[in-house]
């Protein structure tokens, strides 16, 4: 019985991926889930952080922490976990079919983008805590170290991942250009 239960469920999948495009949907929801993310992450670099570092240190912590409170919502998530997700999906349907070359690349961009999802859990995470864990900003009695502590690292980390969401990107465009091709 335990062995019955367990292997519907890995049935139904594999029926659904029998049955399934050939990485159609999944693989462009991962490649648009990666633009959006590349997008974001460029933004911080091209126009958000050198922005803040024209003010004052209280304009950036008090920006940064609203921003860090602001992104944890419904549709971030969907974006960030469904990169993922979407480009894991389409490398299974993708060597599925035989399509080697297509599922290569996109392996690789599962790699690239795994690269910037352990940066922000290992860096721009625990910075974002212990900013907002320092309070409000005028309350705080050594802002400029505060500051200087967390804009440099979290700046590096960024751009980063920027690199990483923009190599997945790569990748999974030309996953998309061989998708239709066997090996």
């Amino acid at each position: 019985m335990p062995t019955a239960a367990l292997t519907a469920p890995a049935a139904a999948l594999e029926s659904a991926l029998d049955s399934a495009p050939v990485a159609g949907p999944d693989l462009y929801a991962a490649t648009i889930a990666m633009g959006l993310s590349a997008g974001l992450y460029f933004a911080f670099d091209a126009a958000v952080l050198p922005g803040l570092e024209r003010g004052d240190d209280q304009t950036y912590v008090t920006v940064m922490q609203n921003i860090n409170e602001a992104i944890e919502n419904g549709l971030f998530g969907a974006v960030f976990f469904g990169a993922f997700l979407a480009t894991g999906s389409a490398g299974l349907r993708l060597r599925r079919h035989g399509r080697l070359a297509a599922a290569r690349w996109t392996w690789g961009a599962l790699g690239c983008y795994a690269t910037a999802v352990a940066l922000t859990f290992a860096v721009n995470v625990p910075l974002n805590r212990r900013l907002a864990a320092a309070g409000a900003p005028e309350a705080i009695r050594r802002l400029g170290e505060l500051k200087e502590g967390f804009s440099a690292p979290w700046a590096r980390s960024n751009s980063l991942r920027t690199l990483a969401c923009t190599a997945a990107l790569v990748c999974l465009g030309r996953a998309l250009a061989l998708r239709h091709r066997a090996a």
